[in-house]
């Protein structure tokens, strides 16, 4: 009689991956919705829009910093991604550097199908939300600060969700969803130097990292990212 694979605790993964998540976007969601990483997003996500209609004090000025966070997250992605998350370890001065979330992403990469991987770490994570909350609330007034905020986090739990959707067993049924989809799946499994957006790709395709698959040959590294160790 064969047994089913148990759920590991963190919200239901199980320990068959690649198995986990179920065909609907609901079962998607109700594993996504379990994890420390989005409730935890979807929380300062909360509290700004509650601080935010308790202040009150509405202008037009409220949506320039959200405008702000929308037109800027191709390239956020695209920096974070090619400078901080395939960061190489070296040495300086005798110190080995090698950051936490570069470290997780080099784990990411050796195994795809590991959803516990796919998430921010959570130091990372903590520190990402409380510079989100000092880059708005610091140099802008109270109401425009905690608008930006809102962005900031909204946009920060749309990269989690759709970085977890394709990365989960949920396939694309439309075209949008489906071009993103590829062009991750290009980033692990045919050459980790290109398509390094998540939610999207325009920065790939301004700064010449959006080639036709087959113009790109199968990396041998595309598993470690270059780091032996």
């Amino acid at each position: 009689m064969r047994v089913a694979p148990n759920p590991l605790k963190s919200g239901g993964v199980t320990k068959e991956r690649g198995r986990n998540e179920g065909q609907t976007l609901r079962d998607a969601a109700a594993v996504f919705f379990k994890q420390p990483s989005p409730i935890a997003i979807a929380a300062a996500l909360l509290a700004a829009t509650i601080g935010r209609l308790y202040v009150g004090s509405y202008s037009w000025s409220d949506l320039l910093p959200p405008a702000v966070v929308l037109a800027l997250q191709p390239f956020t992605e695209w920096l974070i991604h090619v400078f901080l998350l395939h960061f190489r370890p070296r040495t300086v001065a005798g110190h080995r550097i090698d950051p936490l979330v570069s470290r997780k992403h080099r784990a990411h990469h050796a195994d795809p199908k590991d959803l516990q991987l796919v998430f921010i770490p959570g130091p990372a994570l903590v520190g990402l939300l409380g510079g989100t909350a000092a880059v708005f609330l610091i140099p802008f007034s109270l109401p425009v600060g905690l608008s930006g905020l809102m962005g900031a986090y909204a946009m920060t739990l749309t990269y989690e969700w759709i970085h977890y959707l394709i990365h989960s067993s949920y396939r694309p049924r439309h075209r949008p969803y489906r071009y993103v989809w590829r062009a991750h799946r290009n980033h692990h499994y045919r050459n980790e130097n290109y398509w390094f957006g998540v939610t999207v790709h325009l920065a790939d395709h301004l700064l010449g990292t959006f080639p036709d698959k087959s113009a790109v040959e199968v990396s041998p590294t595309a598993r470690t990212l270059g780091v032996d160790s």
